[in-house]
């Protein structure tokens, strides 16, 4: 086995098959159509593109609840009108010869804010413009000038764990081969886990095992909700980046435990739990985590966080980091970076330009690898 075969082997996650290790996270674009639905002229073009040449394709940030919305900006999947046009979203996916993926989120205290771009970008939404209450575990709220979260009442947090099974159900009718749950960068799931959100005294907070009741109750609902052969990923961050706050030891321990209620890879990120915080930056910088979760909790990961190389990719891949890549901004701004180095990926009508590319190396994209 070459190198380069390493990046391109398939991955199998339950029943269905990635034919290779690279993988698109999910990105919010804060772009959804009225109604929280995909924009045609938009998330079809966009998520197209994207599935050339990938083994999976994670779609942004989908709110299982209108109160889960981050931004009014975002997707939605709690009715029947939002199903439908998810559907058209994982055909083009699918089309493309990639997985398709729909990650589920609530955004918790994060939710009722701006885009993050324009004016007044990235802030709380006032009620007067739209805003709504975010919802958390504790009274904490997110950020100085931010509103305070209402603490949720035990049936409520009932109700968000059966909202996020019924998007789930939801999203296989759509047509997605996989679901994954967001719990990180301090939206709900994360923020139960997190003392620096949660102050709770009852069963859902307190000790580790009463901080990640909710994130376990929900990865058993869901994958009760899902047909047993797609697989279930969970988005976590890894640690928080703020004294007193979740760390890596507790993600070890946790996630042999997530396996067990019938999570199949934890993708591996950080921090956002609150603001201000400081992350430490560079190449691959979140890879280790991946690296220790594999390695210490015996559990699958991705490894995500500036992979801007299919070289870097390999080498994670390679090391056993990790069992899956993801890589994002990159992807946003060449997307055909994966079938520039393997061009049987891409479209009939790019073989031909791409493969003379690639013997050539001397165009303006040449391979990598």
């Amino acid at each position: 086995m070459t190198t380069m075969d390493l990046l391109f082997t398939p991955l199998r996650l339950r029943d269905v098959g990635l034919r290779n290790r690279l993988g698109l996270p999910a990105m919010s674009t804060y772009q959804a159509a009225p109604g929280n639905l995909p924009d045609p002229h938009w998330h079809l073009a966009h998520y197209q593109t994207r599935s050339i040449g990938m083994g999976l394709v994670v779609v942004e940030a989908t709110a299982v609840a209108p109160e889960g919305l981050a931004t009014p900006n975002d997707l939605g999947l709690w009715d029947n009108a939002q199903t439908k046009a998810l559907t058209e979203v994982a055909e083009v996916i699918a089309a493309q010869g990639a997985v398709p993926a729909l990650q589920l989120s609530h955004a918790g205290r994060k939710a009722s804010r701006t885009r993050p771009w324009g004016e007044g970008a990235d802030a709380p939404l006032a009620e007067a413009d739209g805003g709504w209450v975010p919802l958390g575990p504790s009274p904490v709220a997110f950020a100085d000038g931010y509103r305070v979260p209402a603490e949720m009442a035990p049936q409520q947090i009932d109700t968000s764990i059966a909202q996020f099974a019924a998007a789930a159900a939801r999203a296989v009718t759509a047509g997605f081969r996989a679901v994954e749950l967001h719990a990180g960068h301090g939206r709900l799931l994360h923020s139960f886990l997190s003392p620096i959100a949660n102050r709770r005294t009852d069963a859902y907070g307190g000790d580790f095992d009463h901080r990640t009741l909710l994130l376990r109750q929900t990865v058993r609902t869901v994958r009760a909700a899902l047909p047993d052969g797609l697989p279930l990923l969970v988005r976590m961050s890894c640690r928080d980046f703020l004294p007193g706050g979740w760390t890596l030891d507790d993600t070890v321990r946790l996630a042999p435990l997530l396996a067990a209620d019938g999570a199949d890879l934890i993708d591996c990120t950080s921090g956002g739990v609150a603001r201000p915080e400081t992350r430490p930056t560079g190449p691959c910088w979140q890879a280790p985590y991946a690296a220790t979760i594999r390695h210490k909790a015996g559990v699958p990961t991705a490894a995500v966080g500036k992979i801007t190389t299919l070289g870097q990719a390999r080498d994670l891949l390679t090391d056993g980091t990790c069992d899956l890549v993801l890589m994002g901004r990159q992807l946003l701004v060449d997307p055909m970076l994966p079938a520039r180095n393997l061009p049987d990926l891409a479209p009939a009508p790019y073989r031909r330009a791409l493969a003379t590319t690639a013997a050539a190396g001397d165009g303006h994209l040449p391979p990598e690898l």
